[in-house]
C-alpha cells in the first residue's frame, strides 16, 4: 500500500514510518524535512498529495497556547488544516483517512485542562466526520491519551513526566504537590503504532479511544521510574502545596476488540525502555569520542 504520514517529523510520525516501510511504501509530509512539503496552516491549493494514496495518516498539530495569535494558529492549523487535507485526499481518490486526534477532544470547559487544543481537536474531529461522510471516504479517528516513549521527543509534551525519570536517573527525591495522588493516562508510543498499523491492516473505520488499560497515579509513575533506574530516590508529598487534578477517561475498549489487540507495554517496561534507550545515547556519544 500506498501510505502518507502528515506530520511526517513529529514523534508519532517517525516511529509509524519506521514501523510501516518495512511492508509498505510510505510518504512524509509535513512543512520541513519531508518527502513532500504539505503546511496546513497555507493556502488550499497547495496542500496535494499523490494521487490514488492508499491511506492518509494525519498525524499533524498545533498545541496551541493562551495568547490570541497562539489560540488562532491552533484552529487554523488543526481545524482548518484538517478540512484542506480531507479536501486534498478527496482530490487524490485516497482510500482511507487515519485522523489521530486525541483524548482530550472529549473534555468539557468543566475540566481544569480544557485547552484550544482540546477544542480544535474536537472540531477537528467533527469537521473530518462531516466532510468524508458527505464524500464517502473511510474515516477512522483514534483518540490516543497521553503518548509517552523512549525518545527525548516526547519531553516536550509531559515535561514532569521526564522530569520524575531525570530525577530518579540522577538520584534525587521526587517531590509531588499536595494530598491527592492525580491520576493520568499513558500510551506508549510502540503500542500506539501497533494500534494504528492494524486498523490500517484490517480497515477499521470509526471513532475511538486509545487509552492504556490502566490509569495511573503520579507516585506510581515516579515508584516506576525509581524502579527501573534502580535508583535511591524517594517519592513524598509536599502536602503544603495545593493538590493536583484528576486527568482520566472512561474506558473503551472497542477499537482493541475489533483489532484483537490491546496495550501491551505497562509503566515498568517503558521505564526500563527509556532507560535503556538513555544508556545507549550514553556509549554512542562516549564511542564517537
Amino acid at each position: 500500500m500506498k501510505i502518507l504520514i502528515v506530520g511526517g517529523t513529529s514523534s508519532l510520525g517517525i516511529a509509524l514510518k519506521k514501523e510501516l516501510e518495512n511492508s509498505h511504501e510510505v510518504i512524509t509530509a509535513g512543512r520541513t524535512g519531508c518527502d513532500i512539503r504539505i503546511d496546513l496552516s497555507g493556502p488550499l491549493e497547495e496542500v496535494v498529495i499523490p494521487v490514488n494514496t492508499d491511506v492518509i495518516v494525519h498525524a499533524a498539530a498545533s498545541f496551541g497556547g493562551k495568547n490570541p495569535e497562539q489560540i488562532i494558529e491552533c484552529e487554523n492549523v488543526n481545524v482548518v488544516g484538517t478540512a484542506k487535507l480531507c479536501n486534498a485526499a478527496l482530490k487524490a481518490n485516497a482510500g482511507h483517512f487515519i485522523f489521530v486526534s486525541s483524548i482530550f477532544a472529549t473534555l468539557t470547559e468543566k475540566s481544569d485542562f480544557y485547552s484550544v487544543y482540546a477544542l480544535s481537536k474536537k472540531q477537528a474531529e467533527d469537521t473530518s466526520r462531516y466532510f468524508c461522510s458527505l464524500f464517502s471516504i473511510p474515516l477512522t479517528i483514534v483518540r490516543p491519551s497521553q503518548i509517552y516513549g523512549s525518545s527525548e521527543n516526547f519531553r516536550k509534551h509531559q515535561p514532569f513526566f521526564y522530569s520524575m525519570v531525570d530525577k530518579a536517573e540522577a538520584g534525587e527525591d521526587i517531590m509531588l504537590f499536595g494530598n491527592h495522588d492525580a491520576l493520568r493516562n499513558f500510551i506508549h508510543i510502540d503500542d500506539l503504532v501497533e494500534v494504528i498499523s492494524l486498523v490500517i491492516q484490517k480497515k477499521v473505520t470509526g471513532t475511538y479511544s486509545c487509552t492504556h488499560p490502566d490509569n495511573l497515579s503520579y507516585s506510581a509513575i515516579a515508584n516506576a521510574s525509581v524502579a527501573a533506574f534502580k535508583s535511591r530516590s524517594q517519592v513524598a508529598f509536599l502536602k503544603d502545596k495545593p493538590n493536583t487534578a484528576d486527568n482520566v477517561f472512561p474506558w473503551d475498549g472497542s477499537l482493541y476488540e475489533k483489532i484483537d489487540f490491546y496495550p501491551q507495554i505497562n509503566i515498568l517496561e517503558g521505564m526500563k525502555m527509556i532507560k535503556m534507550e538513555r544508556e545507549n545515547n550514553i556509549t554512542k556519544t562516549n564511542a564517537n569520542g
